[in-house]
């Protein structure tokens, strides 16, 4: 962990909510003038779009069904580990993007000076800009470990986890995949059964090395999520808000400032769904502040 340095890394499954927390963070930058370095945790996946498919259909003819983006065959966890301390120990790293879409393939290609770079590939490796006051990680694996010693955690200065009740979370993934990418249900669900020995052995996990966790909980039906014909409304759940040490945390000013706020626990918040990004900000906002004090000193 470094104080001059600091590293931030949001973790959380696909369709999971990362984006939301995100935003909050990008506000609280934004208000504060704060320089992040940003790191997209797609970029570190060690396979592009075409080489994925192409192991994933060599593992099945093993017979191996549960090849995925979760595990470590496909990512570079031993470089989110090497990026996260090179920073810590100098304010800066190489970083690189994964091209999701058109639009973006058009905006790297010009940043880059090339015209080959298309949806499903890296872009070239290059130094993050200098001068800036942290680094925040968005994506699977921000707080990943696995066999052979690779522990992204101990240069992580604060861990944050987004995960829905996993009902939740397959309901909000499957309705994406449909809107956004065409895939059927079904396919969305293949993809689910295929990644879940990798999901509870690298992805459940980091959720106990998080600081703080959010959860989303419905307060409708998602008994059965494969039928739902709508994701559930903001208004519709709960966000459980977990602290892994709850000291010097002020919770009666959380209390005040989020209306329909209340503890379960005395490590745990419970605010409206609806309120979920403006209470992000309100319990983000001080952690920020702190950090860049720690830093100045």
């Amino acid at each position: 962990m470094s104080s001059k340095h600091p590293v931030i890394a949001v973790t959380g499954s696909s369709g999971a909510g990362t984006t939301t927390v995100k935003r909050a963070f990008e506000n609280i930058f934004r208000r504060e003038k704060i320089i992040a370095a940003v790191i997209e945790g797609d970029s570190l996946h060690s396979l592009d779009r075409m080489a994925f498919r192409a192991a994933s259909a060599e593992a099945a003819k093993a017979g191996n069904n549960t090849f995925s983006h979760f595990g470590p065959e496909a990512n570079h966890f031993d470089k989110i580990e090497g990026m996260f301390k090179e920073y810590g120990e100098s304010g800066m790293c190489q970083r690189r993007y994964y091209v999701h879409s058109d639009a973006e393939a058009v905006l790297h290609n010009k940043h880059f000076g090339l015209t080959d770079l298309t949806p499903g590939v890296f872009t070239p490796w290059e130094s993050i800009d200098a001068n800036s006051d942290l680094l925040f990680y968005e994506g699977l694996h921000g707080l990943a470990r696995d066999h052979k010693g690779i522990d992204a955690v101990r240069y992580v200065d604060l861990g944050i986890g987004v995960v829905p009740v996993v009902n939740l979370e397959w309901i909000q993934k499957i309705h994406r995949d449909q809107a956004e990418r065409g895939y059927s249900a079904e396919a969305t669900v293949d993809t689910i059964m295929r990644r879940m020995p990798d999901y509870i052995k690298y992805i459940t996990p980091q959720f106990s090395r998080t600081h703080i966790n959010f959860q989303r909980v419905a307060t409708v039906d998602t008994s059965n999520p494969f039928i739902a014909r709508d994701i559930p409304t903001p208004d519709e759940s709960f966000v459980v808000v977990r602290f892994r040490d709850p000291k010097g945390v002020d919770f009666p000013y959380m209390l005040a400032m989020i209306p329909g706020s209340f503890m379960s626990r005395a490590n745990t918040l419970v605010v409206p769904g609806g309120k979920m990004s403006h209470a992000m900000e309100i319990i983000l906002a001080p952690i920020m502040h702190d950090m860049i004090q720690n830093k100045k000193k």
